[in-house]
């Protein structure tokens, strides 16, 4: 979830945890390969990525929860089937119950951010990114180069991501990623707070997203999470979680019919 509209203006300090479960970030060079050639490795099979995942069919299960203590008193769900048509994404919600979220809610930045999950940094997206080298990291059982990456400009209308991607050694392949979509406030906030005399704003948290190598080449999204306390400037502070799971990744024929089901 890219932001939530809180009754009242907001300000939020992460504690999603980045490096939860990875080693300490050592300074090491890259040996063997200079670091623009591991951007442009990378972006390349990021492209590849975007491109191959038009080709397949999957599961996205959305659950994002506010708590009190360790109870959850409000909760959205959504189940969907998630295809694609002549490369265009097709939706179809199959689980969907009444949302109890009371002390903050969804806007359609928050919907349309979720759609766009995962952050895809490929060679198209390159240009408008500043990537800096931040050292080598073990990630499970992964080495991987980690990267600092932050939007040149910040254009009216569009969002960037902003944060850090692990790129595993040996594929090259971004397999994890860390940070928030922004810039945070929404255009469409504006127009109700002037309307209305409501202040809103959009309040980004951080997500983690993990990805899983499926059929020895691609690397696909297979969890995303967040859990954060929002601290809200004229309001109640608000903890929240978020996780979106990836499952059941099916690929399909030049027709359209499935022709082989596999969880990453």
């Amino acid at each position: 979830m890219a932001g939530l509209i809180a009754l009242l203006a907001a300000s939020m300090a992460a504690q999603t945890n980045c490096n939860e479960g990875a080693g300490p970030l050592r300074q090491d060079r890259p040996e063997g390969i200079a670091v623009p050639e591991i951007i442009k490795k990378f972006s390349a099979q990021e492209s590849q990525f975007r491109e191959a995942q038009t080709h397949y069919s999957y599961t996205m299960e959305v659950l994002v929860q506010t708590l009190a203590g360790q109870a959850a008193d409000g909760e959205f769900r959504r189940v969907s089937q998630i295809s694609y048509n002549q490369g265009k994404r097709m939706e179809y919600v199959v689980f969907a119950p009444q949302s109890t979220l009371r002390r903050v809610s969804m806007s359609k930045q928050d919907f349309d951010d979720i759609e766009r999950s995962p952050f895809v940094l490929s060679t198209e997206d390159l240009p408008q990114y500043s990537l800096v080298y931040a050292g080598q990291q073990k990630v499970d059982l992964l080495e991987t180069y980690v990267f600092d990456v932050a939007p040149k400009q910040l254009e009216k209308g569009k969002r960037y991501f902003q944060g850090k991607v692990w790129v595993e050694t040996h594929d090259l392949a971004v397999v994890k990623s860390c940070g928030k979509n922004v810039p945070e406030e929404d255009p469409e906030a504006k127009k109700k707070k002037k309307k209305r005399g409501q202040p809103q704003e959009n309040v980004a948290p951080t997500l983690v997203t993990y990805r899983e190598q499926f059929e020895h080449r691609y690397w696909f999204p297979a969890y995303i999470r967040s859990d954060e306390v929002l601290h809200f400037q004229y309001g109640d502070d608000v903890h929240v979680r978020e996780v979106i799971k990836y499952t059941q990744y099916s690929r399909a024929d030049a027709s359209g019919s499935t022709v082989s089901n596999a969880r990453p």
